[in-house]
């Protein structure tokens, strides 16, 4: 039985890549009954029907997988966030981290659209991110248009599996153009009434590189929620949080209200980014109340 990977999905149909060819592939229902769907990223197994068509029979077992954007088997995720026009949120910023440390996906935080910025916004921007790079995630500043970063971005994404994720207007799509000139994805201007962009990326697919690795584009969005993750792990992916919950008196600490908090002595100390320690408890609440509608 041939096997290979999903490099697209669109309506109901996986788009299977096998030894140098592309197989138009729909799901056994099967995988309904399961509550299992295929995603872009998944190896698979296939009946071959035709020169160019099957069905998936098999999924093989995934390293990691993503639910927004749903993608699977990736290595790293490229957070693009754009310096001015939607400014940075470090808000939705600290949303995606967790949902990649969630998945054991290496995050790289990528901000575009830097020919923007006058000298003084460079500057606060360069202070917003101090915490992240003090955490040890790696940053990295670009601009389409004067191609800065272009060349550094290229050797980031050399031999990977990279999934690019962000915001709907932050330039993900003429990101890609950059490193890509072929493809030639539709851009989008930002609607300055809504606050965001329009949605240009319709499917995710992975795109191959001259150079090795593929990267996948992603339909834009502005919200995530927290489905699958529990209260009592959400400190594990604020890296500074995990770092000091060890020390907290009580175990299990939420590091809410509970006495002998270390959490909340380092926060006070300036050891924690408080903005940082403000969105982990805006998060927790979030998940806490999720669990307890769950069971009423």
């Amino acid at each position: 039985m041939p096997e290979g990977q999903i490099v697209k999905a669109l309506s109901s149909f996986y788009y299977v890549e096998s030894e140098g060819k592309t197989f138009a592939c729909k799901a056994r229902g099967v995988f309904k009954l399961r509550q299992q769907s295929p995603l872009v990223g998944d190896y698979v197994s296939f009946d071959q029907v035709n020169e160019d068509e099957g069905f998936i029979t098999e999924i093989k077992i995934r390293k990691n997988q993503l639910i927004r954007p749903p993608i699977s088997n990736v290595d790293q995720a490229i957070l693009v966030f754009s310096a001015k026009e939607p400014d940075v949120s470090t808000l939705l910023l600290d949303k995606f981290i967790v949902h990649v440390e969630k998945a054991e996906i290496k995050p790289i935080i990528c901000i575009t659209k830097l020919d923007l910025l006058d000298l003084a916004e460079e500057n606060k921007l360069q202070n917003l991110l101090q915490t992240y790079e003090q955490m040890g995630y790696s940053i990295l500043k670009t601009s389409s248009k004067n191609g800065k970063g272009i060349e550094e971005l290229n050797e980031m994404l050399k031999n990977k599996i990279s999934v690019f994720a962000g915001q709907s207007g932050v330039g993900k799509s003429s990101l890609l153009n950059a490193i890509l000139p072929d493809l030639q994805l539709e851009t989008s201007n930002i609607s300055f009434k809504l606050g965001r962009g329009k949605h240009t990326t319709r499917v995710v697919q992975l795109i191959h590189l001259s150079e090795g690795g593929m990267v996948a584009d992603t339909p834009g969005f502005s919200q995530l929620d927290f489905h699958g993750i529990e209260s009592e792990e959400l400190n594990q992916f604020f890296k500074e949080i995990h770092q000091f919950s060890d020390q907290c008196r009580y175990r299990g600490c939420l590091h809410l209200n509970e006495p002998g908090c270390a959490v909340k002595e380092a926060v006070n100390e300036q050891l924690i980014d408080r903005d940082r320690y403000e969105h982990y408890i805006s998060f927790l609440k979030e998940i806490k109340e999720k669990e307890e509608n769950k069971w009423r």
